[in-house]
């Protein structure tokens, strides 16, 4: 297990190191057998990697890893863009099975993250989030981001926005049955998922809906 991360972990991290070992294996194994076709791989697996390691990097992590803990510590812009957004530098410290802790590297192409979205979500600096890694080699990490401290605050985001649009839609027209029951919908989706005070007040919420979607109908 240490093995495949420590492969993944440098395909992840070093894109161009990668392509260069790409050219010398497979070039050579085409020289060497007399057949082109290992040298047209080089196109297609180099492509690959450079949209897919950090995710399949992910996966291997989250299904095999150790859960642990990490804290961001250094967050560097660079002069390097991303569907126009400035890739960053990061540092982070892992603690490890002995309870000391070791750096490790990443940026916000090579970063592993799950669950795997199309957003690149880092947890803010300074904060500890949890992390899973082979051990023997903690320096590749993948950041459960969902269970830090950020994630949690963008999942209960995630069930506040589709409220509020049904909130509008329902003070636009309080008579309208389809927008009341889709308010009633989202105020049940967030009551399921949290217990606290709002969603204490979001059930009392739901009842008075209930009462005046029966006077609709």
């Amino acid at each position: 297990m240490v093995l495949i991360s420590k492969i993944l972990y440098f395909i992840s991290h070093h894109g161009f190191l990668t392509v260069l070992l790409l050219i010398l294996v497979l070039g050579s194994i085409s020289y060497w057998r007399k057949k082109f076709i290992y040298a047209i791989l080089i196109i297609p697996l180099a492509i690959a990697n450079a949209f897919a390691s950090q995710f399949l990097n992910a996966l291997f992590l989250n299904k095999y890893g150790t859960e642990s803990l990490a804290t961001l510590v250094a967050d560097e812009q660079t002069n390097s863009t991303l569907n126009d957004q400035y890739i960053h530098d990061y540092e982070a410290i892992v603690k490890k099975p002995d309870g000391k802790y070791i750096s490790t590297y990443f940026s916000t192409t090579s970063a592993a993250i799950y669950p795997i979205t199309n957003a690149i979500r880092i947890p803010s600096i300074n904060t500890t989030f949890p992390v899973k890694y082979i051990p023997g080699y903690e320096k590749n990490i993948v950041i459960l981001y969902n269970k830090s401290e950020d994630g949690q605050r963008f999942l209960r985001y995630e069930k506040l926005r589709p409220i509020e649009t049904a909130r509008i839609k329902y003070e636009a027209d309080r008579t309208n049955k389809e927008f009341v029951a889709a308010y009633i919908g989202a105020l049940k989706d967030y009551t399921q998922a949290y217990n606290d005070e709002q969603s204490a007040r979001f059930k009392q919420r739901i009842m008075e809906l209930e009462a005046e979607l029966i006077w609709l109908k």
